[in-house]
This record gives structure tokens, sequence and C-alpha cells, in this order.
């Protein structure tokens, strides 16, 4: 399974570690942070008082708003890597991986389509008990071990990963702190999580999405004023250490068009036809119509977020390459290329602004941990 969805693309790769921060952060950022994990509690505290069912709990009573549970489920499926990764991948290869969003109407076809209408005609709570009406207990039972083993490990990695290759170099910690960062980073989202079920995941989702996308927004305003306009930074020539665009299969090059539209194809349609945190946000929502418009808002967003943090890697190259000062020593554009937007937040952005935009990679991973584990739950409970 891969940790930072939804781009097979960085399935696998993962990002380097970031340089420690040189100015450490301000109490203005501390307070930005601090306050955005004390809203997640808040969030999770109300919808406690008002979770009275198992179907309340687990599916929001099976009655949701398609367009919140749609950026629940862009939001589970998008960590922190993925958000780090983007622009990185922009500044050192090039719009090639781009190519992939052509994937989107075809996923949305098939899904919406084919697959949702199937499985919201089945009365279910998880998506293996359509296993068991078809093969039995036994199979239904596999699935489940299957998915909560992979599940668990997959939160495991990503809290990991967002703490020890993210927040502590970023926050300018010892690397010994990184078990208390996966430890305070687990323990809020367990317990917004467990007290408010299902609403509270999607309502936080669609707040940690509304930050991501601030947070990208902020960063190319305040390279746009540090640079003096767009103009700036937008490039005017094709760079030199971008890939060439390539259609079809061609041995030795790095990506195409065809294998990112496969890749991405396959990779949403197998995720939205069998994994549970998919499936479940299917079933939050009212009839078939409301969970086909519901997994569009998540591509929709997809479609949208890729392009703007590519965007963002265009004018963090831009930055780079008007102040190369800033780069830490040793450190060069292509080679760390995924590093330039955390050296960014902590040296190139105002204070307050870097908190917020920390804030957006908590939200990134937060996002895919709350959902996990509401996910599994509802596995755990309807196998017993």
């Amino acid at each position: 399974m891969p940790i930072t969805l939804p781009a097979p693309l960085f399935a696998q790769s993962g990002a380097a570690s970031v340089p420690h921060a040189a100015s450490g952060m301000t109490r203005l950022d501390w307070t930005v942070i601090v306050l955005y994990a004390l809203g997640m509690l808040a969030i999770g505290g109300y919808y406690a008082r008002r979770t009275r069912t198992t179907d309340d709990y687990l599916l929001g009573g099976r009655n949701m708003s398609p367009w919140k549970v749609g950026l629940s489920l862009f939001a589970t499926l998008l960590s922190t890597l993925t958000y780090l990764a983007l622009p990185g991948e922009m500044i050192k290869f090039g719009p090639m991986v781009l190519s992939q969003l052509v994937a989107m109407p075809f996923v949305a076809l098939v899904v919406g389509w084919l697959l949702i209408p199937f499985i919201m005609r089945l009365r279910v709570t998880s998506a293996y008990e359509i296993l068991e009406t078809r093969f039995g207990l036994s199979v239904r039972l596999v699935g489940s071990s299957l998915f909560l083993t992979l599940r668990l490990f997959w939160m495991s990695l990503v809290i990991y990963a967002t703490a020890s290759t993210v927040l502590v170099p970023i926050l300018g910690l010892s690397p010994s702190a990184v078990p208390w960062v996966c430890v305070t980073l687990g323990l809020v989202t367990v317990v917004y999580t467990s007290l408010g079920g299902l609403r509270a995941v999607v309502l936080t989702d669609v707040l940690q999405t509304a930050i991501m996308f601030s947070g990208a927004a902020l960063i190319l305003i305040v390279v746009s004023v540090e640079l003096g306009g767009v103009g700036q930074w937008w490039p005017r020539t094709w760079p030199e250490h971008w890939q060439a665009p390539v259609f079809w299969y061609e041995p030795g090059v790095r990506f195409t068009f065809v294998g990112g539209f496969l890749s991405m194809f396959t990779w949403h349609v197998c995720t939205a036809g069998s994994d549970q945190m998919a499936i479940q946000r299917y079933l939050a929502t009212r009839d078939v119509r409301a969970a086909r418009r519901m997994f569009n808002i998540s591509l929709l967003a997809n479609m949208l977020l890729w392009p703007f943090l590519a965007i963002v890697g265009i004018a963090l190259l831009g930055y780079f390459q008007a102040r190369p000062q800033v780069l830490p020593a040793g450190l060069t554009m292509r080679e760390n290329a995924d590093q330039l937007l955390p050296i960014f937040i902590v040296r190139g952005l105002p204070s307050g602004i870097s908190g917020l935009v920390i804030a957006g990679l908590l939200a990134a991973a937060m996002s895919s941990l709350s959902s996990g584990l509401n996910s599994a739950c509802s596995v755990i409970k309807m196998t017993r």
C-alpha cells in the first residue's frame, strides 16, 4: 500500500530528510499550531455529544453531505509526503507528472457508474461484508485481517515519516524528539477520531483541505511579493533539466503519458473499489447519486490541488534561483528538490504564516491517520 496517496508516482519514493531549521519557530508559529490541534479536539468533543447510534458513529447516519464527504476522501488519500513531493517533482523533472490527471474522467466513469451502484445496493457497513455474502465468513475474515494489517502498517509509516522527515527537521528539534512527536500527533488524532466518529473525521478533513489549499496559496503570494510579481518566477523557456514530453512507452524514460495514465487509473479504481476508507464514505451518503457526486468532488479536488502544488514548485524554483543564498550549504536545487518547500517554510515565510503552512502539513498527515483509524474501527466492529 502506498504511503503517499493518491499519487502512484510517489508511492515508493518518500521524502528525503529536511535540514534542520536555521531560524527556528517563533511564538506566533507555535500558537497557530497549538490552536489548530485544539480546534481538532474541539470538533471531536462537539460530535461526541451528538452521536447516538452505531450508524451515526461509523457512517454519519448514512445521510452526510456529498461535498463534505468528497473533500474528506480527497484529504484521506493525500499524505504529507505527497504534499511535499509534488512541488519537488515539478522542480526536478517538470510537468509530465500532471499527465496522470487525464485519467480522472475515466476513473469517474468506471467507479461512478459500475462500482458505486453495486456497493450502494447492499446495506452493509464494511467492504468485507460484501465478501461474506458471496464467499462466506472465512473469506471475509481473511479480507478483514489483511486490510487491518496493511492499514495499521500504513498508519504507522505515515506518522513516522511525517515526524522524522518533515516535522522534526522543520521545527528544529533534535532527532531524539521523533518518538514524542509521533505520540503527540497520534494522540491528538486518536482522541478527536474516537470521540466524534465519522462526522468529526469528515469535518476535520474539510478544514484540513482548506488549510492545505491556503498554505499553498500563501506560498505563492509570498514568493510573488518577494520577487516582484508572478512574471519574475514564471519560466520563460523550458528548463534544460526538465524531462521532455513522451507519449508512448519508451525504455529508459522515467515518465511517459501512457504510463502515468495507467498508473493513476489502476490505482484509483482499485482503491475506490476495495478500500474500506473509500467504501465507508459511499455508504455515509444517502443514495447512489449522492455517492457518485461525492466521489467526483474528491477527484475534482485532486485535479485542482495537483496543478496548484506544481505551480508552487515552479514558484520555489524561481525563488531559489533568485535567492541561492537561502539554500543551506551543500544543497542544490536539483539534487534536493523535495527539500525546497520545507526550507522555504522555515526561512522564507513570515512569522505566523510558517505556523499555518506547518499546520497544513499536519493536516495532510492527520486526515490520513484519522480516516485509517475510523475505517479500521468499522471493520473490527462489524467483524465481531
